[in-house]
């Protein structure tokens, strides 16, 4: 299937480029390509939807962003993977590598992703984010839930960390069969399902939950998360901006949430809340 190569020229990029691609991956780009002048995106041609696009740039008024499109040929997008991806380490404890590099001696966390078409691969500051907090939180014994995993890197990591049970949830079908990948990956015992909110299983309360999406989704969303947090358990969210913070803070309150701490990389943050 041929792809649509969306060439976005954006001032200044930072952090627009982020922040765009960010918006531009709730529907179905395929894989992103950062430059000094802005953002490549691309999509398969049959999921192109170029309203939706200009809505977004039209949401972004601290920015002036324009754009040229062209049809192109289909992308091996794991052999450009490949090409540009560097391990990441975070605080010296997790090493998050492909399985073409070699070990990092000494660090506790190792853990070996092959992303496809995935979010989620520790470069992004969403994702470095709650990693940390991953880090710095108690998980020996817990039942924790990732929403919208990505690749999996998040629950594989409480897994590696100590949970009792994970399951992860993402609509999108690349990361639902890349998460399983990963996990067996990293021989973990991951329950990787496929769907949105409404895929939480009913019958679980979890001790964690671990939500890396967008404002809009996570405010949709809350009602299903509550329903399924154990009294006493910890809400984390990311995939915000810092300028999100605030009607995030004010919808957790309506349902009884306590905020407990915040990390901000960049124009990116992550929350921390307890129920």
């Amino acid at each position: 299937m041929d792809f649509i190569e969306y060439n976005f020229t954006i001032s200044p990029p930072t952090p627009w480029s982020e922040i765009l691609l960010a918006k531009l991956s709730q529907i179905e780009f395929d894989s992103f390509e950062e430059n000094d002048t802005g953002l490549k995106g691309y999509i398969k041609r049959d999921f192109d939807d170029e309203e939706f696009v200009q809505e977004q740039i039209g949401e972004m008024e601290g920015a002036q962003i324009t754009y040229e499109k062209q049809n192109i040929q289909q992308v091996n997008w794991n052999e450009e993977w490949e090409k540009n991806f560097q391990p990441i380490s975070v605080d010296d404890r997790c090493y998050i590598r492909a399985e073409f590099h070699e070990e990092k001696p000494n660090v506790k966390y190792d853990i070996v992703i092959q992303p496809k078409m995935s979010f989620g691969t520790g470069h992004h500051e969403t994702t470095h984010l709650l990693i940390e907090f991953i880090l710095d939180t108690e998980f020996d014994d817990k039942v924790v839930l990732d929403m919208g995993t990505g690749t999996g890197i998040l629950g594989i990591l409480a897994k590696m960390r100590g949970a009792k049970s994970v399951d992860a949830i993402d609509i999108d079908e690349w990361s639902y069969e890349n998460a399983i990948e990963n996990a067996e990956r990293n021989k973990v015992d991951v329950q990787v399902m496929k769907g949105g909110a409404e895929s939480i299983p009913s019958s679980t309360e979890y001790d964690i939950i671990l939500a890396n999406i967008n404002k809009n989704v996570l405010i949709e969303d809350m009602p299903f998360y509550v329903n399924q947090l154990k009294k006493g358990g910890t809400l984390f969210l990311s995939g915000l901006y810092d300028f999100d913070e605030d009607d995030i803070r004010k919808e957790t309150e309506k349902y009884g949430l306590t905020f407990e701490a915040k990390r901000i990389r960049n124009e990116w943050i992550a929350l921390k809340f307890n129920y």
